[in-house]
């Protein structure tokens, strides 16, 4: 795991037209975030601070106890992840590009399924609520429909009942 340090900061990059992470001198996450989506406070306080530290941790240990992902791809969730918890806008809920859910097994899991009219793909759950989840898009592409689609990193905001939980039987976990 690339831990995080005092000296990461997130840039907020006009040329780019796009939040940065500067991890050190040599590397910088370019995440898929325009600046017209971004809260004041990237541009006031720039630092990579505890909370985000935190979170960042959480989502990467998440991750880790399944064998879906590499440590880089984890990693490169795990920052677009708080990107999203904390310097992006509200964003309004798009439910009618997914099938409702309706079966019985409740979602227990943050990486769920999510079915457009044009695809099956997987998500994680960055922020949830009692109505509706902000959902980052883990595949590479994902078409909402003929026209429109997300590319990978890119959150929608979900009611609850168009979440379907992921069935893990298909995946290995490791236990504690």
């Amino acid at each position: 795991m690339l831990q995080a340090t005092k000296q990461w900061q997130w840039i907020a990059c006009a040329n780019k037209n796009r939040l940065l992470l500067d991890l050190n001198d040599d590397m910088q996450l370019c995440t898929p975030y325009k600046l017209r989506q971004l809260t004041d406070c990237v541009f006031e306080n720039p630092r990579f601070s505890l909370e985000d530290a935190a979170f960042y941790e959480q989502v990467y240990n998440y991750l880790d106890g399944f064998e879906l992902y590499k440590p880089a791809q984890i990693c490169q969730i795990a920052l677009n992840a708080t990107a999203v918890k904390f310097h992006l806008k509200p964003v309004l809920a798009k439910s009618w590009f997914f099938e409702e859910y309706t079966g019985s097994q409740p979602s227990t899991e943050a990486i769920v399924k999510l079915t457009s009219k044009a695809q099956t793909g997987e998500f994680l759950i960055v922020e949830h609520c009692p109505d509706a989840s902000i959902c980052l898009n883990l595949n590479e592409t994902f078409k909402l429909d003929d026209n429109l689609s997300l590319e990978q990193f890119e959150v929608i905001r979900v009611l609850n009942n168009r979440v379907h939980p992921l069935l893990l039987e298909q995946y290995h976990t490791k236990s504690a």
